[in-house]
């Protein structure tokens, strides 16, 4: 778990990664710009439980490729939930919450993820936990007005205004950050990966 001291702001964003792309290093430059952060924590998750793991490259590939696009020191990339053994995003941030007291964090996640937020385990102790941030993606800005997550906790948003105090607020607060927004996606890569792949034999077939 990457080092921090007491009163600093610090994001949380943790996924899949797989494959990591400009886009997600776009989401970490504008959460650490707008929220004023110190340091953000990009967290490669051992495996996403509602996902195929299937498809999902080793963790030391993940990581070694998210340390090359993750480029500004204020980033830490971390895969500290395999040496915990924690596969669920409820269990990682009690587990930060434990062992780092007088920190400020707040979790952040894409846009995109919002309309299936409802289906992660333990997803309301998720939003009672930390300050949420929800970073604009293509095709799910309009996400967060029909999520559950905007149902639920209507009553807990914070206008995007004060997102540079949004690490100070107590848990329920969250809210929606607009800005640049980047048409990349892991699965798009991994699709188009796979079409090369399959090209590749069908010509040495021919």
């Amino acid at each position: 778990m990457p080092h921090v001291e007491k009163g600093m702001a610090v994001g949380l964003f943790g996924g899949s990664f797989n494959p990591p792309h400009a886009g997600h290093a776009l989401v970490a430059e504008i959460s650490l710009r707008q929220l004023h952060l110190d340091q953000l924590w990009w967290m490669v998750t051992p495996g996403n439980p509602l996902k195929d793991a299937s498809e999902l490259a080793p963790l030391a590939e993940r990581l070694a490729q998210s340390e090359r696009i993750a480029k500004d020191p204020r980033i830490k990339v971390t895969a500290f939930e395999a040496a915990y053994n924690v596969r669920y995003t409820a269990d990682t941030l009690k587990l930060i919450k434990a062992r780092n007291p007088g920190v400020r964090f707040v979790w952040i996640m894409g846009a995109d993820s919002l309309a299936g937020f409802h289906r992660w385990q333990r997803w309301q102790q998720i939003a009672m936990t930390f300050p949420i941030a929800v970073v604009d993606r293509p095709g799910s800005t309009l996400a967060y007005l029909s999520s559950r997550l905007a149902k639920t906790f209507a009553h807990a948003r914070i206008d995007e205004a004060d997102a540079p105090l949004l690490s100070r607020f107590r848990a329920p607060a969250w809210t929606f950050i607009h800005g640049p927004r980047s048409s990349l996606s892991s699965t798009a890569i991994r699709n188009g990966r796979r079409r090369s792949s399959e090209s590749k034999v069908d010509r040495g077939r021919s």
